[in-house]
């Protein structure tokens, strides 16, 4: 006959296992995936707002948590220190400055090309005119961000390099604000920071992607660790932001509707911002890839890496599919 003691035991392990197994039905129990975005993080922005991707996420026994960023550079910075999972999204430059840190990352999808969607603005009444007149000239641009890209090509174009002109590192609010109030004399953005600038002072387009000069492809990034050990969430993820770049696209107004609270915009101009994004999402290729090369080799030429890179060597996280 079993003792007291063994029974009392046997008893005490029975209840420790109960409320085990309620503490681990408990909503507050899910495993989170920590997302960080940006403003201009579109397809992020609106997926937070409408809720659908914890929708899709709970059946994994998943929920989301969100960190919003001013540039890409810190949220890459932030997954390669552990405290963010997954990035949405990046310009196509920032993977390059995150890889020359040595951040161990991995493609997760991609937004085709979107070359209208930055560029370099000078005041209407400025007496800059070509790109050669940016010669010796502050121009405020976000560091590693894709308007950096655009810089530096725009620049080479006219057969200047970074060294011929006085960069001033700001992030879009920053930059905006130094832009309008004549402490640069250009300054680099992107959308949606670019239409609404555009709309609301007196500016004008010195120079935009267009015409082969930068792509602009957008990026989705995790850690490489989170993407070999969470491929079930970032299916989820990818099918998402598919969808959702799908339903921006053919539902204009309503998407400019539900970001006009988050972006501070009005609709007319958000709508306009989004024209010049694609918002097509895809699996990342190493055919897709291409430019990335190209983009980290002239950082490298100009100094502004420390090493050349082989952006191949970044691990590519390919979906199964809807």
């Amino acid at each position: 006959m079993p003792s007291l003691v063994n029974v009392l035991r046997g008893l005490a392990a029975g209840v420790i296992g109960l409320v085990a197994t309620s503490l681990l039905a408990q909503p507050g129990s899910a495993e989170e995936i920590r997302i960080g975005y940006q403003k201009s993080s579109t397809l992020t922005a609106i997926l937070k707002t409408n809720g659908e991707l914890e929708k899709a996420l709970a059946p994994l026994g998943m929920t989301a948590t969100w960190r919003e960023f001013t540039s890409g550079l810190p949220l890459l910075e932030a997954i390669n220190i552990g405290s963010v999972d997954f990035g949405a999204d990046v310009a196509d430059t920032v993977p390059i400055f995150a890889q020359a840190a040595g951040a161990k990352l991995a493609y997760v999808a991609e937004e085709a090309a979107s070359p209208s969607a930055q560029a370099i603005l000078v005041p209407r009444s400025s007496a800059i005119n070509t790109l050669a007149d940016l010669k010796g000239k502050k121009i405020a641009v976000t560091k590693g961000a894709g308007s950096h890209y655009l810089l530096l090509v725009a620049l080479a174009k006219a057969g200047l390099g970074f060294k011929d002109i006085s960069p001033a590192y700001l992030t879009p609010a920053d930059g905006r604000t130094a832009f309008i109030g004549n402490s640069v004399d250009a300054w680099v953005a992107w959308d949606p920071f670019l239409s609404s600038t555009l709309k609301q002072s007196e500016v004008r387009v010195l120079a935009d992607g267009s015409n082969g000069l930068a792509s602009y492809k957008r990026y989705y990034l995790a850690s490489a660790a989170y993407a070999d050990a969470h491929g079930d969430a970032l299916n989820v993820i990818f099918n998402k932001l598919s969808e959702t770049g799908k339903w921006v696209k053919t539902h204009s107004a309503e998407a400019a509707g539900a970001l006009t609270g988050l972006w501070g915009m009005d609709a007319a101009t958000i709508e306009e911002a989004n024209s010049h994004r694609s918002y097509l999402v895809g699996p990342v290729t190493a055919l897709s890839l291409s430019e990335q090369q190209r983009i980290a080799d002239a950082f490298f030429a100009e100094h502004l890496i420390p090493a050349k890179l082989d952006t191949a060597a970044l691990k590519i996280w390919t979906p199964k599919g809807p």
